[in-house]
């Protein structure tokens, strides 16, 4: 949900506090920078401590920090706490699904499935809960945050068994970074970075362009998760039975790019922009599902290692989006950063077309995996 859910207070907070808007995008860049930054040791963290501690910290982390950015009364601050909060982001998102996996009677590929119709659930009600919340006041989202993450605190210390040390499993401070020498993984990560940059023109930017009322935006971006759930989890896989992974990367990266070629085009016609950000939610959840697939089958390098560095990559993507996009509209036009989004996306596709041979071995069958190591990459690369 909280992907979504500061979406529709961006302007609100603009204006509240008197903020320009790129200071307003700085509540994504900061809390993405953090998260990307510390994916590169949140393994080594949980793989010492364990995964109960390692969730109860990032809770804790972020229902502090969300708290602390809705009693604030400057936008300086509240980007100062999003990071904060971004690094309770990592070090949950790190953890979270493989101690599903491993809580889940029912088996991996049932937690798993019940893992992806939560995040599509939340992908799509998160703008909703911000609207709602946002219409009180802009600092109703930050204290909704906490206190979710305040409830899921309690029911993790009370349902969820101690860890085990004898199943941990220790990693070295420096192993994502040196992942990235894998050149399969290197031209994933890559791929995602630039890509990342237009999934965040459209999530983060498009708000100060549509500048409707906090339900407005709620409404557009709900219809933009529940596209991106649909496709995420039954269309993604369906495509992925039949036609190669990177194949489906060659046709969706173009049509993503296409998609924001249009909004550009179609900037002053409130209408038709709506839609298409929608439509643009139909094909991000396709490119998120693929993506993660293709660093899953990638290295034979840990799965938590090299989701991690993957996503470490791809979260720097994201951070750089909103505060660039902003910019470029001051500086050009209303449609510039939609124009950069869709050639930072075409530049996506390049790699992953000029990377055909690398990425061989994502197309392959997937082997028989470490059912833990497997979801946390799943994980990883979709709450990016």
């Amino acid at each position: 949900m909280g992907i979504g859910l500061v979406d529709p207070i961006l302007p609100a907070i603009a204006e509240s506090l008197e903020a320009t808007p790129t200071e307003a995008e700085m509540l994504f860049t900061a809390y993405l920078a953090v998260t990307g930054l510390a994916m590169f040791v949140t393994s080594f963290v949980s793989s010492r401590i364990g995964p109960k501690k390692t969730l109860l910290i990032g809770l804790a982390l972020i229902i502090v920090f969300a708290a602390a950015a809705g009693l604030s009364n400057d936008v300086e601050a509240i980007i100062g706490f999003r990071a904060g909060w971004g690094l309770g982001n990592a070090f949950f998102i790190s953890t979270a699904l493989a101690t599903i996996v491993g809580a889940a009677s029912g088996g991996t590929g049932a937690a798993i499935v019940l893992y992806e119709a939560a995040l599509g659930l939340g992908i799509a009600i998160g703008p909703l809960v911000g609207a709602a919340l946002g219409d009180v006041s802009w600092r109703g989202p930050f204290f909704g945050t906490a206190a979710l993450m305040a409830f899921a605190f309690i029911a993790i210390t009370v349902l969820l068994r101690k860890d085990d040390p004898a199943e941990f499993r220790p990693t070295k401070l420096s192993a994502s970074v040196r992942a990235l020498g894998n050149p399969t993984l290197l031209a994933l990560a890559l791929a995602a970075l630039f890509y990342n940059i237009g999934f965040f023109v459209m999530l983060a930017y498009s708000p100060f362009v549509l500048m409707f009322d906090v339900w407005g935006l709620g409404l557009t971006f709900f219809g933009w998760g529940v596209g991106l759930a649909i496709t995420s989890v039954f269309v993604a896989p369906w495509l992925t039975a039949r036609v190669r992974r990177s194949r489906v990367l060659w046709v969706a990266l173009p049509l993503l790019a296409l998609d924001l070629a249009a909004c550009a085009l179609f900037i002053d016609d409130v209408a038709v922009l709506v839609g298409l950000i929608i439509a643009g939610g139909l094909v991000l959840g396709v490119l998120n599902t693929v993506l993660t697939e293709c660093v899953m089958g990638a290295t034979e390098l840990p799965r938590v290692v090299a989701s991690g560095a993957y996503s470490g990559v791809r979260f720097l993507g994201g951070a750089i989006a909103p505060p660039a996009a902003t910019e470029l509209a001051k500086l050009l036009s209303p449609a510039a950063p939609y124009w950069a989004g869709a050639a930072s996306v075409l530049v996506a596709a390049v790699i992953v077309v000029c990377s055909a041979k690398a990425l061989a071995r994502a197309d392959a069958d997937e082997t028989e995996t470490d059912a833990p190591a497997e979801a946390e990459a799943i994980l990883i690369g979709d709450a990016a």
